[in-house]
C-alpha cells in the first residue's frame, strides 16, 4: 500500500497542471472554499487535504485578490455562477484551482504540486525529504529560503522540516535571525530559538536590559526573565531603592511572588538595613506589610 501511494505522489507532481487535473482522483485534490469580504479587502480561503480521511491538513487566511493569480474578480463577485479559476504560488510549492464562483462564493478542487527547486534545496542542505503533509504545511505556511539560508549563516543545527515550519509559523524570520546574533546572541538550538521569538525576546529588550547593567545574560537566564514578563522597568525599580544588581533567580524568585519594587519601597521605609530578598518573600507571603 505504501509502495502504491509513493508511485501515485511521485506521478502527480512529475505531471501536474491545471489542464490534468482531469486525471487525478478526488482524494488527491485539495479542496477549497473562497469568501469574499469585500469591505476589507481581501477573500477568505480555505484548503483541505482530505487525503488521510479524517485526519485532514486544513489551511486557513486572508489573500489579497492578487495573491490569488488569475481569479475573475469582477466574476468572483458578481451574482451568479461561473466557472474560475486562480492559482496560489508559493515557494515550497503551488495550487492550481478550479471550481464554480460567484455573489463572493467559491468552491472546488486544486491540483497541489511541490516546487522541485525548492524539494531540491531541502535535500541539498540535509534537511530531508517532506512527506505530503509537510510539504502542504511549507506551502500554507509560505516557508522561504531565506529563513533556511539564514539559518546556515548563522551556523545553527541543520532544521527538520517541521523545524522551518514551527519557525515560520512562530514569525522567526532571516532578520530576527540577524538582529539576534548583532546583540550577541545566538540560541544553542532551533527549539530555544523558537522559544525566544515565542516570549518575543527582541534585541530591543535584551538592550533594555544591558543599559541597567545587565548585559550578557545567559540565554537561558533571559527566557526566565521574559516568562515573568521582568523587563528594565521591573530592576531598575529595585534598584532604585539601592538593591543594587539582583541576581536573576532573585529577580524571579520575587517576581513569581509577585513582590513589586513599591512593595519593597514600603518595607525598606521601617528597615534598616534594607530587608533581604528572602526577607522580602517571607514578608509577602505571610502578608506583614501592605
Amino acid at each position: 500500500m505504501n509502495r502504491c501511494f509513493a508511485m501515485m505522489c511521485a506521478l502527480l507532481f512529475a505531471f501536474v497542471s491545471v489542464s490534468s487535473a482531469c486525471m487525478a482522483a478526488p482524494s488527491d485534490w485539495v479542496s477549497f472554499d473562497l469568501r469574499g469580504q469585500r469591505d476589507q479587502g481581501e477573500i477568505r480561503a480555505t484548503f483541505r487535504d482530505e487525503r488521510r480521511g479524517n485526519d485532514d491538513n486544513e489551511w486557513s487566511g486572508g489573500f489579497k485578490p492578487s495573491e490569488l493569480i488569475g481569479l475573475d474578480i469582477a466574476g468572483f463577485y458578481s451574482a451568479g455562477s461561473r466557472p474560475l479559476r486562480f492559482a496560489v504560488v508559493r515557494e515550497a510549492g503551488r495550487l492550481d484551482c478550479a471550481g464554480n464562483g460567484g455573489s463572493s462564493h467559491m468552491g472546488g478542487n486544486c491540483n497541489f504540486a511541490a516546487d522541485a527547486g525548492f524539494m531540491k534545496l531541502l535535500a541539498d542542505r540535509g534537511i530531508g525529504t517532506p512527506s505530503r503533509e509537510q510539504i502542504f504545511g511549507l506551502v500554507a505556511l509560505d516557508v522561504h529560503r531565506a529563513l533556511i539560508d539564514a539559518v546556515t549563516a548563522a551556523r545553527y543545527p541543520t532544521p527538520t522540516i517541521d523545524d522551518l515550519i514551527s519557525m515560520t509559523a512562530i514569525g522567526v524570520t532571516p532578520a530576527y535571525i540577524s538582529e539576534l546574533a548583532s546583540a550577541g546572541y545566538r540560541p544553542k538550538s532551533i527549539d530555544s530559538l523558537v522559544q525566544f521569538k515565542a516570549l518575543e525576546i527582541t534585541p530591543q529588550w535584551i538592550g533594555g536590559l544591558a543599559s541597567i547593567g545587565y548585559a550578557n545574560i545567559p540565554a537561558d537566564d533571559l527566557v526566565q526573565l521574559k516568562a515573568l514578563n521582568i523587563g528594565a522597568d521591573y530592576i531598575s525599580g529595585f534598584n532604585s531603592i539601592g538593591y543594587g544588581r539582583l541576581p536573576v533567580d532573585e529577580l524571579v524568585q520575587l517576581k513569581a511572588l509577585n513582590v513589586t519594587p513599591e512593595f519593597a519601597r514600603t518595607a525598606a521605609a521601617s528597615r534598616r538595613p534594607l530587608p533581604s530578598v528572602d526577607e522580602l518573600v517571607q514578608m509577602k507571603m505571610f502578608g506583614r506589610v501592605r
